[in-house]
């Protein structure tokens, strides 16, 4: 099991709560600057974790197979299975983020160009 599927599965649950604003707010004081670092958290944790399923099914793949041996293949769907119960990535970029486990800086000189 990767780092980040142990990390992910240990402390987040598939249940998703209302989050205060002032909160999430307080994190960098703009709640659309704090939502935006959360959205770009949750894309990269999707991909990371695209490409982790993609690389372990592609290990069960044959491609000599018949369309009969594809679908009966047990451990690329006990795979897929896991990642679909797996918290969805915005869940899991928002706990990083109320957390402090994400690191994010502001860009001085974009600001007001």
């Amino acid at each position: 099991m990767s780092r980040l599927r142990r990390q992910l599965s240990a402390s987040t649950t598939n249940v998703v709560e209302t989050k205060n604003l002032s909160d999430i707010k307080a994190k960098t004081g703009n709640l659309y600057e704090s939502i935006a670092i959360i959205a770009k958290r949750a894309n990269q944790i999707n991909i990371t974790l695209k490409e982790e399923l993609h690389n372990k099914l592609e290990e069960f793949a044959s491609h000599t197979d018949s369309l009969e041996e594809i679908h009966e293949n047990k451990e690329q769907i006990e795979i897929s299975r896991a990642y679909e119960r797996m918290p969805n990535p915005a869940l899991l970029a928002t706990a990083e983020f109320m957390d402090d486990k994400v690191y994010h800086r502001r860009n001085e000189d974009n600001l007001f160009s």
